[in-house]
């Protein structure tokens, strides 16, 4: 157990006058099990480039470990198992030059032999392709995916390998970003025990019950801070909850004592002039000097702790990070049911989705779509919003008074300026941006093309569209992806407030297990 010492951490992008980070010290202990939350923005992939030194900032850092990051870059499309030997160390070119030296056994060769394999066994490079096939299976990986090519494997399947590769390295520290994007509900509870099992990471990821099921520790960039806590996600947002339900006391208190202030200031000083007054003509001018004295005194003591009152209002209310409410823009639902499907199944090639699929939505549904990664759930959604390029056999059969508005899994088609977004996407601009504030979009990112906002940010975009498009059936895939914990709780609220009828597909459970009425499993 050794300690990760950053002391007076500052940074900023060239591009930007505002600060990331400023004079941050932190001690992380290399033994945590440490999640990293915070909002889309605020830094937290930035704190794992500085941490690798990949940007520069200024301060010291100084690690016992060296640090990892994932997802790992990889450029060869290999076989698997040499992927992942290639993430470990490099025990291909190893091989090779312990072997070349052999060829020519001189004394300098020798030595030089010796150094590599002495690296070489440090590295468990007798027994790792043994390690990584016990590694991998620990994630419902099987040995046999090892001998296919790496870029042939699913997104989950190279997530859960590299994974399995960098904690097969030794004195390390990881830093893991994001990593349960390609997951599905049971890669990401799988992952997630294994997590458990394993020390020395920082997780940077925002589903909460996967934060709660791997992390025993948690540090959250705020607005003007970072805080650390011992415990899970829940242990963070129980005590993140109080704190803002106490500032938001404290500056209701403050405000109050501000009006009192301000009014006996104004009545102080009046009384004052008026004294100062009525020296004219009087003939005990030295005592009513006193008396107007020492009144002006007491309005500027009212104003000096008016003004200290304001400073302590203004610095609670930089700190408060609480969420404002979100609204839908519901059209009437028309009769008792806005969709009816009867025996629906689909076939592509060979292969069948789902078959005899039946189900009907009624006014006020919240159907959450289950099922592994493949068996068709976006698929189904994009049926149900009427593309007609996929063949299925069974009805659909739609409320004639329909009116849907839908949130795509994929963002990779955004380009261009946000105006022409707003203009093709026939939306309000002014209610739009809004939208987009409450859901802590900067106002710089206004003048960004989109194709340049980070994935967080373009999902909020999509997000937001649909908030402001009038409907009375909302199919949303993936809505989560790359949101931050907070936003995802504005969402809850949203639906749970509102009560659209909807069907959306997400692997954030507790997401799934707030928001869902009924669930329909593929």
């Amino acid at each position: 157990m050794s300690t990760i010492h950053i002391e007076d951490l500052s940074f900023s992008y060239p591009t930007s006058g505002d600060a990331i980070f400023e004079h941050v010290t932190l001690q992380l202990d290399t033994s945590w099990k440490l999640g990293l939350v915070g909002r889309n923005g605020r830094g937290k992939t930035t704190l794992l480039r500085l941490l690798t030194g990949e940007l520069a900032g200024s301060g010291t850092l100084v690690s016992p470990v060296s640090f990892d990051y994932f997802p790992f870059s990889i450029t060869e499309d290999a076989t698997a198992l040499a992927v992942c030997r290639g993430i470990i160390a490099p025990f291909t070119q190893w091989e090779q030059r312990m072997e070349t030296l052999l060829a020519s056994p001189t004394p300098q060769n020798l030595e030089a032999y010796g150094d590599i394999l002495e690296q070489y066994t440090a590295a468990d490079g007798y027994t790792i392709d043994e390690l990584i096939e016990a590694e991998i299976s620990k994630l419902g990986v099987t040995p046999q995916v090892l001998n296919r090519r790496f870029f042939s494997l699913s997104p989950g399947e190279q997530v859960k390998l590299q994974l399995a590769s960098l904690f097969l390295k030794k004195h390390r520290f990881l830093l893991i970003d994001e990593p349960t994007n390609h997951l599905d509900e049971d890669g990401r509870r799988c992952l997630g025990d294994y997590l458990s099992k394993k020390s020395g990471f920082l997780l940077v990821s925002h589903d909460r019950d996967f934060l709660d099921r791997s992390c025993d520790h948690i540090l959250s960039i705020n607005r003007h801070s970072l805080e650390l806590v011992t415990g899970n996600y829940s242990t963070w947002w129980e005590n993140f909850q109080r704190h803002q339900q106490f500032e938001e006391r404290r500056n209701q208190a403050l405000r109050r004592e501000i009006r009192h202030l301000s009014d006996a200031a104004r009545a102080t000083e009046g009384w004052s002039n008026q004294v100062e007054a009525s020296k004219i003509g009087s003939y005990d001018k030295g005592y009513i000097g006193h008396k107007s004295a020492k009144m002006m005194k007491r309005a500027k003591v009212l104003q000096s702790r008016r003004e200290k009152a304001l400073e302590e209002a203004s610095s609670l209310l930089s700190e408060q990070d609480i969420p404002p409410s979100l609204r839908l823009h519901l059209a009437p639902v028309p009769g008792k049911a806005l969709l009816n499907v009867q025996d629906l199944t689909v076939k592509l090639g060979e292969r069948v989705l789902f078959s005899h699929l039946s189900f009907c939505v009624s006014p006020g549904d919240r159907i959450a779509l289950r099922g592994s990664n493949g068996t068709g759930k976006s698929t189904l959604l994009r049926l149900l919003s009427g593309d007609t390029s996929i063949p299925y056999t069974g009805s659909i059969r739609r409320n004639g008074g329909l009116l849907l508005s839908q949130v795509p899994q994929e963002s990779a088609f955004l380009h261009g300026e946000m105006r022409e977004f707003i203009r093709e996407s026939q939306l309000e601009e002014s209610l739009f941006k809004a939208i987009l504030r409450k859901l802590d979009f900067s106002r710089q990112q206004f003048d960004k093309r989109l194709e340049e906002l980070s994935a967080g940010q373009q999902k909020k975009l999509l997000v937001a569209r649909s908030l402001c498009q009038r409907a009375n059936l909302f199919l949303w895939d993936e809505p989560l992806n790359f949101l931050d914990v907070l936003s995802r709780t504005q969402l809850e609220q949203l639906l749970l407030s509102q009560e659209p009828t909807m069907i959306f597909v997400e692997h954030d459970r507790r997401f799934q297990q707030n928001v869902a009425t009924r669930e329909i499993i593929l």
